[in-house]
């Protein structure tokens, strides 16, 4: 982790969530997942994407995914590590092509990333 807990929560209460473009994913008045979009340079962004693990497979990431492709204007970019093969088919099965990968240096963490984009009308249901 790049960032205790403590870190995590006090980015998310004073940055993320003040930002605005957050929406919530919940079951039974859990948070099970988060997405959270932004604009800069012209573009859209989905800046965070996250379900949680035992809440994945169940159609939370999809309905979080399409709540952005409905709403950002194009095109519409977000980054995934290289090594997250999960997150990576999940973004192309709804039309998001690679388009830049890099070596670790440009984010917290170190790791490799990948730039995607879509560039499409309506993402096909995946």
């Amino acid at each position: 982790r790049a960032h205790s807990e403590a870190e995590d929560l006090r980015w998310a209460i004073h940055s993320l969530i003040p930002s605005g473009g957050v929406t919530l994913a919940s079951v039974e008045d859990r948070i099970v997942g988060v997405l959270a979009v932004s604009h800069s340079d012209g573009r859209s962004w989905i800046d965070q994407l996250y379900v949680e693990p035992q809440y994945c497979g169940r159609g939370i990431g999809t309905q979080l995914l399409r709540v952005a492709l409905n709403s950002l204007r194009r095109s519409i970019r977000l980054y995934t590590f290289q090594e997250n093969v999960r997150a990576r088919r999940f973004y192309e099965r709804f039309g998001f092509q690679p388009i830049a990968f890099g070596d670790g240096s440009e984010n917290e963490e170190g790791c490799p990333d990948v730039l995607y984009e879509f560039v499409g009308g309506v993402a096909d249901d995946a």
